[in-house]
């Protein structure tokens, strides 16, 4: 996955050249990634989901994360970005199945690495989501949860400090098993605020 070959672009987002997923990271080079939030409405109530990241990612291990989302490789356009749905949740989609929100600049520093990301965001929005239906790429996600959208955006804003989750977790046998927890922002990647606030209101036009 670090010598995957990913396009680098400049700050006004004009592709200038390629390099490893390694690199991209190290020098904090601006790239194409592709985001796919899922959200659905039942009986008046608007949930957002979000997926819990493997134990074995070496990046925010266990936070949660963007239902799914992944780099968009040197040779493919952002719609096939839609492929990571498939890979991660086991969800087959098709570009028509989702809205295009934007494209939104995210920028997440560590000791580790510098990722300078162009989001293009999208949105798949259902009146009812089922947890039977994820099957889940267990080496990249080990969980689903869903959240009241309004809550979801209390807890960015800070106007309050925790919120409740549910859904499943895999366990170590393999199966799913169902969750309830509270969580806090030390619980979500640390993506930009204003990452979170533009996706949020981008969101609000489609609800």
């Amino acid at each position: 996955m670090e010598n995957e070959m990913i396009t680098i672009c400049n700050e006004k987002r004009e592709h200038i050249g390629v390099a490893t997923r390694a690199e991209i990271h190290k020098k904090g080079y601006w790239h194409e990634t592709f985001h796919c939030w899922f959200l659905s409405n039942n009986e008046g109530k608007v949930f957002l989901y979000l997926q819990i990241r493997s134990d074995q990612k070496k990046d925010y291990p266990n936070l949660l994360d963007i239902t799914a989302a992944g780099h968009i490789l040197a040779d493919e356009s952002i719609h096939d970005g839609i492929r990571e749905v498939k890979e991660e949740l086991g969800i087959d989609l098709a570009i028509d199945d989702v809205v295009s929100l934007g494209v939104f600049q995210d920028c997440i520093t560590t000791n580790a690495i510098i990722d300078k990301e162009f989001g293009n965001v999208f949105l798949y929005a259902r009146n009812h989501i089922d947890f039977s239906q994820f099957h889940l790429q267990q080496d990249e996600v080990s969980g689903i949860v869903k959240t009241p959208i309004t809550d979801f955006e209390q807890l960015i804003a800070g106007h309050i400090e925790e919120i409740l989750v549910e859904g499943f977790k895999i366990n170590q046998h393999g199966k799913k098993s169902s969750i309830s927890t509270m969580i806090n922002k030390h619980s979500i990647v640390p993506h930009e605020q204003s990452y979170f606030e533009n996706v949020l209101f981008a969101m609000k036009k489609h609800v």
